[in-house]
Protein backbone atom coordinates (compact mmCIF):
# COMPACT_ATOMS: atom_id res chain seq x y z
CA UNK A 1 0.00 0.00 0.00
CA UNK A 2 0.88 3.62 -0.56
CA UNK A 3 -0.27 4.83 2.72
CA UNK A 4 1.81 6.88 5.27
CA UNK A 5 4.75 6.88 2.14
CA UNK A 6 6.42 10.29 0.62
CA UNK A 7 7.82 11.50 -2.17
CA UNK A 8 10.95 11.37 -2.93
CA UNK A 9 13.09 13.91 -4.07
CA UNK A 10 15.50 12.98 -7.07
CA UNK A 11 18.10 14.91 -5.90
CA UNK A 12 20.67 15.65 -3.94
CA UNK A 13 20.35 12.05 -2.84
CA UNK A 14 17.65 10.21 -4.88
CA UNK A 15 17.78 9.94 -8.50
CA UNK A 16 14.31 9.25 -9.13
CA UNK A 17 11.43 9.67 -7.80
CA UNK A 18 9.63 6.96 -6.35
CA UNK A 19 6.22 5.57 -4.36
CA UNK A 20 7.71 2.39 -2.28
CA UNK A 21 5.14 0.13 -1.01
CA UNK A 22 1.24 0.25 -1.41
CA UNK A 23 -7.46 39.48 -0.88
CA UNK A 24 -5.86 41.48 -0.37
CA UNK A 25 -2.34 41.57 -1.84
CA UNK A 26 0.32 43.89 -0.45
CA UNK A 27 0.84 47.65 -2.23
CA UNK A 28 2.94 48.92 -4.04
CA UNK A 29 5.84 51.83 -2.77
CA UNK A 30 4.18 53.56 -5.83
CA UNK A 31 0.43 53.22 -4.64
CA UNK A 32 1.67 53.01 -0.81
CA UNK A 33 3.12 56.72 -1.42
CA UNK A 34 -0.16 57.60 -3.71
CA UNK A 35 -2.68 56.60 -0.75
CA UNK A 36 -0.54 58.76 2.06
CA UNK A 37 -0.88 61.91 -0.39
CA UNK A 38 -4.43 61.33 -0.53
CA UNK A 39 -4.92 60.59 3.21
CA UNK A 40 -2.88 63.82 4.05
CA UNK A 41 -5.53 65.86 1.95
CA UNK A 42 -8.19 64.95 4.08
CA UNK A 43 -6.68 65.08 7.08
CA UNK A 44 -5.54 68.77 6.47
CA UNK A 45 -9.28 69.26 5.37
CA UNK A 46 -10.41 68.94 8.70
CA UNK A 47 -8.09 70.85 10.94
CA UNK A 48 -4.48 69.83 10.53
CA UNK A 49 -1.91 72.15 8.96
CA UNK A 50 -2.94 74.28 6.38
CA UNK A 51 -6.84 73.40 6.39
CA UNK A 52 -7.38 74.45 10.06
CA UNK A 53 -8.45 77.47 8.08
CA UNK A 54 -11.22 75.79 6.56
CA UNK A 55 -12.51 75.53 10.77
CA UNK A 56 -12.11 78.74 11.04
CA UNK A 57 -13.88 80.08 8.48
CA UNK A 58 -16.97 78.20 9.22
CA UNK A 59 -16.99 79.16 13.03
CA UNK A 60 -16.65 82.37 12.08
CA UNK A 61 -19.63 82.23 9.79
CA UNK A 62 -21.50 80.54 12.63
CA UNK A 63 -20.68 83.88 14.90
CA UNK A 64 -22.12 86.13 12.72
CA UNK A 65 -25.13 84.38 12.14
CA UNK A 66 -25.72 85.16 16.00
CA UNK A 67 -24.06 82.33 17.37
CA UNK A 68 -22.35 83.90 20.98
CA UNK A 69 -20.92 80.95 22.43
CA UNK A 70 -17.07 81.00 22.43
CA UNK A 71 -14.82 79.19 20.12
CA UNK A 72 -14.91 76.00 21.58
CA UNK A 73 -18.80 75.70 21.29
CA UNK A 74 -18.16 76.90 17.75
CA UNK A 75 -15.89 74.38 17.09
CA UNK A 76 -18.36 71.92 18.22
CA UNK A 77 -21.28 72.97 16.58
CA UNK A 78 -19.45 72.68 13.42
CA UNK A 79 -18.18 69.48 14.15
CA UNK A 80 -21.80 68.77 14.97
CA UNK A 81 -23.31 69.84 11.48
CA UNK A 82 -20.43 67.58 9.60
CA UNK A 83 -20.80 64.03 10.80
CA UNK A 84 -19.04 62.94 7.71
CA UNK A 85 -15.66 64.51 8.22
CA UNK A 86 -15.55 62.74 11.18
CA UNK A 87 -16.01 59.50 9.40
CA UNK A 88 -13.59 60.54 6.65
CA UNK A 89 -10.97 61.60 9.57
CA UNK A 90 -11.57 58.01 11.46
CA UNK A 91 -11.15 56.16 8.09
CA UNK A 92 -7.71 58.52 7.41
CA UNK A 93 -6.44 57.92 10.21
CA UNK A 94 -6.83 53.90 9.90
CA UNK A 95 -5.58 54.05 6.77
CA UNK A 96 -2.23 55.63 7.45
CA UNK A 97 -1.86 53.24 10.66
CA UNK A 98 -2.15 50.32 7.64
CA UNK A 99 0.47 52.44 5.58
CA UNK A 100 2.79 52.36 8.57
CA UNK A 101 2.32 48.99 9.93
CA UNK A 102 2.58 47.61 6.34
CA UNK A 103 6.22 49.27 5.67
CA UNK A 104 7.26 48.29 9.16
CA UNK A 105 6.46 44.60 7.92
CA UNK A 106 8.41 45.32 4.70
CA UNK A 107 11.14 46.13 6.96
CA UNK A 108 11.69 43.70 8.95
CA UNK A 109 10.78 41.05 6.20
CA UNK A 110 14.09 42.47 3.92
CA UNK A 111 15.97 42.93 7.65
CA UNK A 112 15.51 38.87 8.22
CA UNK A 113 16.27 37.88 4.33
CA UNK A 114 19.33 39.85 4.66
CA UNK A 115 20.66 37.61 7.61
CA UNK A 116 23.85 35.43 7.26
CA UNK A 117 21.16 32.58 9.07
CA UNK A 118 17.07 33.15 8.44
CA UNK A 119 15.22 32.79 11.26
CA UNK A 120 13.03 30.14 9.69
CA UNK A 121 10.14 30.80 12.49
CA UNK A 122 9.89 34.64 12.43
CA UNK A 123 9.58 34.59 8.70
CA UNK A 124 6.73 32.40 9.36
CA UNK A 125 4.79 34.77 11.29
CA UNK A 126 5.78 37.62 8.65
CA UNK A 127 4.61 35.63 5.60
CA UNK A 128 1.50 34.57 7.71
CA UNK A 129 0.58 38.39 7.03
CA UNK A 130 0.96 38.38 3.45
CA UNK A 131 3.93 38.84 1.23
CA UNK A 132 4.56 41.53 -1.64
CA UNK A 133 6.18 40.50 -5.13
CA UNK A 134 8.34 43.38 -5.36
CA UNK A 135 12.42 42.28 -5.71
CA UNK A 136 11.64 38.77 -6.03
CA UNK A 137 10.77 38.47 -1.91
CA UNK A 138 7.64 36.29 -2.66
CA UNK A 139 9.76 33.96 -5.22
CA UNK A 140 12.45 33.84 -1.96
CA UNK A 141 10.43 33.32 0.74
CA UNK A 142 8.34 30.93 -0.69
CA UNK A 143 11.77 28.40 -1.42
CA UNK A 144 12.67 28.95 2.31
CA UNK A 145 9.26 28.03 3.43
CA UNK A 146 9.30 24.62 1.15
CA UNK A 147 12.71 23.84 2.42
CA UNK A 148 14.14 24.88 -1.51
CA UNK A 149 16.69 26.72 -0.07
CA UNK A 150 18.47 26.45 3.39
CA UNK A 151 18.15 28.79 5.74
CA UNK A 152 21.66 29.79 5.74
CA UNK A 153 23.19 32.38 2.55
CA UNK A 154 26.02 31.05 1.76
CA UNK A 155 25.06 27.44 0.98
CA UNK A 156 21.93 29.32 -1.77
CA UNK A 157 24.09 29.52 -4.49
CA UNK A 158 25.99 26.14 -4.07
CA UNK A 159 22.75 24.49 -3.65
CA UNK A 160 20.97 26.39 -6.67
CA UNK A 161 23.60 25.43 -8.81
CA UNK A 162 23.64 21.69 -7.99
CA UNK A 163 20.09 21.58 -7.99
CA UNK A 164 19.15 23.04 -11.77
CA UNK A 165 21.94 21.22 -13.24
CA UNK A 166 20.85 18.13 -12.14
CA UNK A 167 17.58 18.80 -13.11
CA UNK A 168 18.38 19.35 -16.94
CA UNK A 169 20.33 15.99 -16.51
CA UNK A 170 17.05 14.08 -15.53
CA UNK A 171 15.27 15.66 -17.99
CA UNK A 172 17.65 15.04 -20.76
CA UNK A 173 17.51 11.30 -19.67
CA UNK A 174 13.92 10.54 -18.89
CA UNK A 175 11.96 13.12 -21.26
CA UNK A 176 13.78 11.91 -24.31
CA UNK A 177 12.84 9.28 -26.95
CA UNK A 178 13.97 5.60 -26.19
CA UNK A 179 17.75 5.01 -27.72
CA UNK A 180 18.53 2.41 -29.51
CA UNK A 181 20.44 -0.80 -27.44
CA UNK A 182 24.45 -0.76 -27.65
CA UNK A 183 24.46 -3.73 -29.70
CA UNK A 184 22.93 -2.07 -32.72
CA UNK A 185 23.92 1.06 -34.42
CA UNK A 186 23.53 4.45 -33.59
CA UNK A 187 21.60 7.07 -35.72
CA UNK A 188 24.19 8.46 -36.84
CA UNK A 189 25.75 5.39 -38.07
CA UNK A 190 22.66 4.26 -39.55
CA UNK A 191 22.54 8.14 -41.66
CA UNK A 192 26.12 7.37 -42.65
CA UNK A 193 25.32 4.08 -43.87
CA UNK A 194 22.13 4.96 -45.99
CA UNK A 195 24.52 8.05 -46.98
CA UNK A 196 26.80 5.49 -48.66
CA UNK A 197 24.21 3.58 -50.45
CA UNK A 198 22.65 6.38 -52.50
CA UNK A 199 26.18 7.62 -53.23
CA UNK A 200 27.40 4.24 -54.33
CA UNK A 201 25.99 1.37 -56.80
CA UNK A 202 26.00 -2.15 -56.00
CA UNK A 203 28.76 -4.05 -57.63
CA UNK A 204 27.23 -6.85 -58.00
CA UNK A 205 23.65 -9.04 -57.09
CA UNK A 206 26.18 -11.45 -55.71
CA UNK A 207 26.94 -9.21 -52.90
CA UNK A 208 23.51 -9.87 -51.68
CA UNK A 209 23.58 -13.74 -52.20
CA UNK A 210 27.41 -13.93 -49.95
CA UNK A 211 26.75 -11.10 -47.74
CA UNK A 212 30.19 -10.20 -47.38
CA UNK A 213 30.91 -7.89 -44.74
CA UNK A 214 34.10 -7.26 -45.79
CA UNK A 215 33.47 -4.89 -48.78
CA UNK A 216 32.55 -1.37 -48.10
CA UNK A 217 29.75 -1.71 -50.74
CA UNK A 218 26.55 -3.51 -50.64
CA UNK A 219 22.78 -2.99 -49.05
CA UNK A 220 21.64 -1.90 -45.55
CA UNK A 221 22.42 -4.63 -43.04
CA UNK A 222 19.40 -5.79 -41.12
CA UNK A 223 19.93 -5.88 -37.67
CA UNK A 224 18.67 -7.78 -34.54
CA UNK A 225 16.04 -6.28 -32.08
CA UNK A 226 14.87 -7.67 -29.00
CA UNK A 227 11.13 -7.21 -28.36
CA UNK A 228 11.64 -5.34 -25.31
CA UNK A 229 13.03 -2.52 -28.20
CA UNK A 230 10.92 -2.94 -30.72
CA UNK A 231 8.52 0.08 -31.27
CA UNK A 232 5.47 -1.88 -31.85
CA UNK A 233 6.26 -4.01 -28.64
CA UNK A 234 2.67 -4.21 -26.54
CA UNK A 235 4.96 -5.55 -23.56
CA UNK A 236 5.14 -3.66 -20.17
CA UNK A 237 8.66 -3.79 -20.23
CA UNK A 238 9.14 -2.33 -23.49
CA UNK A 239 10.61 1.27 -23.45
CA UNK A 240 8.97 2.02 -26.55
CA UNK A 241 5.58 1.16 -25.19
CA UNK A 242 5.63 3.55 -21.83
CA UNK A 243 6.99 6.11 -24.27
CA UNK A 244 3.83 5.86 -26.07
CA UNK A 245 2.01 5.61 -22.99
CA UNK A 246 3.49 8.89 -21.87
CA UNK A 247 2.08 10.10 -25.05
CA UNK A 248 -1.26 10.40 -24.35
CA UNK A 249 -0.23 11.36 -20.83
CA UNK A 250 1.08 14.44 -22.54
CA UNK A 251 -1.77 14.92 -24.66
CA UNK A 252 -3.98 15.01 -21.06
CA UNK A 253 -1.49 18.09 -19.67
CA UNK A 254 -1.65 20.02 -23.08
CA UNK A 255 -5.22 19.91 -23.10
CA UNK A 256 -5.06 21.13 -19.45
CA UNK A 257 -2.91 23.61 -19.95
CA UNK A 258 -4.67 25.41 -22.44
CA UNK A 259 -7.26 26.06 -20.01
CA UNK A 260 -4.95 27.45 -17.34
CA UNK A 261 -5.96 31.03 -16.40
CA UNK A 262 -6.71 31.77 -19.58
CA UNK A 263 -7.33 34.85 -18.71
CA UNK A 264 -3.77 35.88 -17.80
CA UNK A 265 -1.26 37.04 -20.91
CA UNK A 266 0.95 35.27 -18.59
CA UNK A 267 -0.23 31.71 -19.57
CA UNK A 268 -2.19 32.86 -22.83
CA UNK A 269 -2.04 34.69 -25.63
CA UNK A 270 1.44 35.55 -25.89
CA UNK A 271 4.97 34.00 -27.53
CA UNK A 272 5.97 33.88 -24.03
CA UNK A 273 3.10 31.91 -22.64
CA UNK A 274 4.07 29.08 -24.71
CA UNK A 275 7.01 29.26 -23.17
CA UNK A 276 5.82 28.74 -20.13
CA UNK A 277 3.38 26.25 -20.91
CA UNK A 278 6.36 24.15 -22.59
CA UNK A 279 7.98 24.66 -18.69
CA UNK A 280 5.15 23.79 -17.18
CA UNK A 281 4.30 20.30 -19.69
CA UNK A 282 7.93 19.23 -18.81
CA UNK A 283 7.33 19.64 -15.42
CA UNK A 284 3.97 17.62 -15.44
CA UNK A 285 5.33 14.66 -17.62
CA UNK A 286 8.46 14.49 -15.88
CA UNK A 287 6.37 13.93 -12.47
CA UNK A 288 4.77 11.57 -14.20
CA UNK A 289 7.61 9.26 -15.46
CA UNK A 290 8.76 9.68 -11.87
CA UNK A 291 6.06 8.37 -10.02
CA UNK A 292 4.07 5.55 -12.09
CA UNK A 293 1.68 4.70 -8.83
CA UNK A 294 0.34 8.64 -9.00
CA UNK A 295 1.23 9.48 -12.90
CA UNK A 296 -0.45 12.97 -13.74
CA UNK A 297 -3.94 13.88 -12.29
CA UNK A 298 -5.77 16.20 -14.14
CA UNK A 299 -5.95 19.48 -12.14
CA UNK A 300 -2.26 19.31 -10.95
CA UNK A 301 -1.75 22.10 -13.58
CA UNK A 302 -3.39 24.60 -10.96
CA UNK A 303 -1.13 23.25 -8.31
CA UNK A 304 2.08 24.31 -10.47
CA UNK A 305 0.49 27.37 -11.79
CA UNK A 306 0.64 29.65 -8.56
CA UNK A 307 4.77 28.24 -8.04
CA UNK A 308 5.90 28.38 -11.39
CA UNK A 309 4.54 32.28 -12.22
CA UNK A 310 6.29 33.75 -8.61
CA UNK A 311 9.24 31.95 -9.75
CA UNK A 312 9.06 33.09 -13.92
CA UNK A 313 8.48 36.69 -12.62
CA UNK A 314 11.38 36.90 -10.02
CA UNK A 315 13.13 40.26 -10.73
CA UNK A 316 16.44 38.13 -10.71
CA UNK A 317 17.02 36.86 -14.46
CA UNK A 318 19.21 34.31 -13.05
CA UNK A 319 16.34 33.24 -11.26
CA UNK A 320 13.65 33.58 -13.53
CA UNK A 321 15.47 31.71 -16.02
CA UNK A 322 15.89 28.57 -13.98
CA UNK A 323 12.47 28.65 -12.85
CA UNK A 324 11.35 25.64 -14.50
CA UNK A 325 14.05 23.79 -12.66
CA UNK A 326 12.74 25.34 -9.13
CA UNK A 327 9.32 25.18 -9.99
CA UNK A 328 9.77 20.98 -10.54
CA UNK A 329 11.40 20.79 -6.59
CA UNK A 330 9.09 23.08 -5.33
CA UNK A 331 6.08 21.31 -6.94
CA UNK A 332 7.02 17.87 -5.64
CA UNK A 333 7.52 19.36 -2.44
CA UNK A 334 4.12 21.02 -1.76
CA UNK A 335 2.80 17.52 -2.97
CA UNK A 336 4.64 15.41 -0.81
CA UNK A 337 2.09 16.25 2.11
CA UNK A 338 -1.39 15.42 -0.28
CA UNK A 339 0.16 12.76 -2.31
CA UNK A 340 -2.56 10.07 -0.91
CA UNK A 341 -5.35 12.41 -2.33
CA UNK A 342 -4.16 11.32 -5.69
CA UNK A 343 -4.65 7.68 -5.53
CA UNK A 344 -7.32 6.39 -6.48
CA UNK A 345 -6.62 2.92 -4.37
CA UNK A 346 -6.66 4.96 -1.12
CA UNK A 347 -9.46 7.26 -1.54
CA UNK A 348 -11.69 5.54 1.37
CA UNK A 349 -8.55 5.25 3.83
CA UNK A 350 -7.67 7.44 6.37
CA UNK A 351 -5.07 8.94 4.31
CA UNK A 352 -6.73 9.48 1.18
CA UNK A 353 -9.13 11.90 0.17
CA UNK A 354 -12.12 10.70 1.99
CA UNK A 355 -10.46 10.51 5.03
CA UNK A 356 -9.21 14.37 4.82
CA UNK A 357 -12.74 15.34 3.70
CA UNK A 358 -13.95 13.56 7.00
CA UNK A 359 -11.52 15.44 9.25
CA UNK A 360 -13.21 18.40 7.69
CA UNK A 361 -16.31 17.86 8.63
CA UNK A 362 -15.34 17.14 12.36
CA UNK A 363 -13.54 20.32 12.12
CA UNK A 364 -16.38 22.22 11.16
CA UNK A 365 -18.89 20.10 13.91
CA UNK A 366 -16.43 21.33 16.85
CA UNK A 367 -16.32 24.79 15.76
CA UNK A 368 -19.66 25.87 14.53
CA UNK A 369 -21.93 22.46 15.33
CA UNK A 370 -24.78 24.05 14.02
CA UNK A 371 -23.65 24.95 11.00
CA UNK A 372 -22.28 21.57 10.73
CA UNK A 373 -25.50 19.92 11.34
CA UNK A 374 -27.62 22.16 9.07
CA UNK A 375 -25.12 21.64 5.79
CA UNK A 376 -25.07 17.65 6.45
CA UNK A 377 -28.16 16.62 7.90
CA UNK A 378 -31.09 19.45 6.95
CA UNK A 379 -29.53 20.03 3.64
CA UNK A 380 -27.43 16.93 3.40
CA UNK A 381 -24.69 18.92 1.83
CA UNK A 382 -21.69 16.43 2.16
CA UNK A 383 -18.40 17.70 2.11
CA UNK A 384 -17.33 15.48 -1.04
CA UNK A 385 -19.81 17.86 -3.33
CA UNK A 386 -17.82 20.79 -2.86
CA UNK A 387 -14.63 20.52 -0.37
CA UNK A 388 -12.85 17.44 -3.10
CA UNK A 389 -11.61 20.67 -5.32
CA UNK A 390 -10.82 22.97 -2.28
CA UNK A 391 -8.33 20.59 -0.88
CA UNK A 392 -7.04 18.99 -4.21
CA UNK A 393 -5.96 21.93 -5.49
CA UNK A 394 -5.62 23.69 -2.87
CA UNK A 395 -8.17 26.30 -3.25
CA UNK A 396 -7.04 27.45 -6.95
CA UNK A 397 -10.30 27.38 -8.48
CA UNK A 398 -11.98 29.07 -6.01
CA UNK A 399 -10.33 32.82 -5.88
CA UNK A 400 -8.73 35.55 -7.94
CA UNK A 401 -4.99 34.45 -9.04
CA UNK A 402 -3.96 37.44 -6.52
CA UNK A 403 -5.81 36.02 -3.48
CA UNK A 404 -4.74 32.72 -4.52
CA UNK A 405 -1.35 33.96 -4.33
CA UNK A 406 -2.04 35.82 -0.66
CA UNK A 407 -3.64 32.38 0.83
CA UNK A 408 -0.36 30.72 -0.62
CA UNK A 409 1.56 33.15 2.03
CA UNK A 410 -0.53 31.63 4.98
CA UNK A 411 -0.58 27.92 3.82
CA UNK A 412 3.49 27.53 2.93
CA UNK A 413 4.20 29.58 6.25
CA UNK A 414 1.90 27.48 8.69
CA UNK A 415 4.18 25.77 10.83
CA UNK A 416 1.98 22.91 11.51
CA UNK A 417 2.51 22.24 7.53
CA UNK A 418 0.19 22.66 4.73
CA UNK A 419 -2.89 20.78 5.58
CA UNK A 420 -3.48 22.22 8.73
CA UNK A 421 -3.83 25.51 7.34
CA UNK A 422 -6.06 24.31 4.50
CA UNK A 423 -8.53 22.62 6.29
CA UNK A 424 -8.74 25.84 8.66
CA UNK A 425 -9.41 27.97 5.40
CA UNK A 426 -11.68 25.53 4.20
CA UNK A 427 -13.64 25.74 7.50
CA UNK A 428 -13.69 29.32 7.57
CA UNK A 429 -14.80 29.58 4.04
CA UNK A 430 -18.00 27.78 5.46
CA UNK A 431 -18.50 30.04 8.46
CA UNK A 432 -18.46 33.38 6.63
CA UNK A 433 -21.51 32.20 4.75
CA UNK A 434 -23.06 30.59 7.45
CA UNK A 435 -26.26 32.64 7.39
CA UNK A 436 -26.86 31.99 3.71
CA UNK A 437 -26.47 28.18 4.59
CA UNK A 438 -28.57 28.57 6.99
CA UNK A 439 -31.35 29.70 5.04
CA UNK A 440 -29.99 27.66 1.95
CA UNK A 441 -31.54 23.97 0.73
CA UNK A 442 -29.11 21.61 -0.73
CA UNK A 443 -29.56 22.96 -4.68
CA UNK A 444 -29.38 26.90 -3.19
CA UNK A 445 -26.07 25.68 -0.74
CA UNK A 446 -24.78 23.40 -3.35
CA UNK A 447 -24.31 26.29 -5.75
CA UNK A 448 -23.09 28.57 -3.23
CA UNK A 449 -20.40 26.32 -2.38
CA UNK A 450 -19.11 24.99 -5.59
CA UNK A 451 -19.39 28.58 -6.66
CA UNK A 452 -17.65 30.92 -3.78
CA UNK A 453 -18.74 34.21 -3.38
CA UNK A 454 -16.25 37.11 -3.27
CA UNK A 455 -14.67 37.42 0.18
CA UNK A 456 -12.26 39.63 2.10
CA UNK A 457 -9.30 37.27 2.16
CA UNK A 458 -7.74 38.64 5.02
CA UNK A 459 -10.77 38.15 7.23
CA UNK A 460 -11.36 34.60 5.95
CA UNK A 461 -7.57 34.15 6.63
CA UNK A 462 -7.96 35.93 10.33
CA UNK A 463 -11.15 33.30 10.61
CA UNK A 464 -8.80 30.62 9.88
CA UNK A 465 -6.63 31.39 12.22
CA UNK A 466 -8.48 32.08 14.79
CA UNK A 467 -10.18 28.46 14.82
CA UNK A 468 -9.60 25.97 17.62
CA UNK A 469 -8.89 23.21 17.70
CA UNK A 470 -5.76 22.81 15.71
CA UNK A 471 -5.26 20.05 13.38
CA UNK A 472 -1.61 19.51 13.83
CA UNK A 473 -1.46 15.72 13.32
CA UNK A 474 -1.28 17.50 9.58
CA UNK A 475 2.88 17.94 9.55
CA UNK A 476 4.24 19.42 6.65
CA UNK A 477 7.46 17.41 5.55
CA UNK A 478 10.47 19.43 4.10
Amino acid sequence: MLKGKKLKLPFPDQRLLSIVSGEEVSRSPASIFSDCGEELEVLHSIGFGPGRGVIDDEIKKQKLDGDDDDDDDGLESWARSRPEKDVSSSSALVSVVDVIAADEKRSDLEYELSQPEINLEKLQRIASSGLHDEGGVRATVWKLLLGYLPPSRDLWEKELTENRQKYVKLKEEILSSPKLPSSNLDLESRQSEIARVKTKPWKSSEKIVTGDDDDDDGPLKRHEISPEDHPLSLGKASVWHQYFEHTEIAEQIDRDLQRTHPDLKFFSGTSFSKKHKQAMRNILLLFSKLNPAIRYVQGMNEVLAPLYFVFSTDTDEQNAENAEADSFVCFVRLLSDSVDHFCPQLDNSSAGIMGTLSRLSEFLKANDEELWQHLEHTSKVQPQFYAFRWITLLLTQEFSFQSILRIWDSLLSNPFGVQDMLLRVCCAMLLCVKSRILSGDFAANLKLLQHYPDINIEHLLRVARDLTPDTSSFRFSP
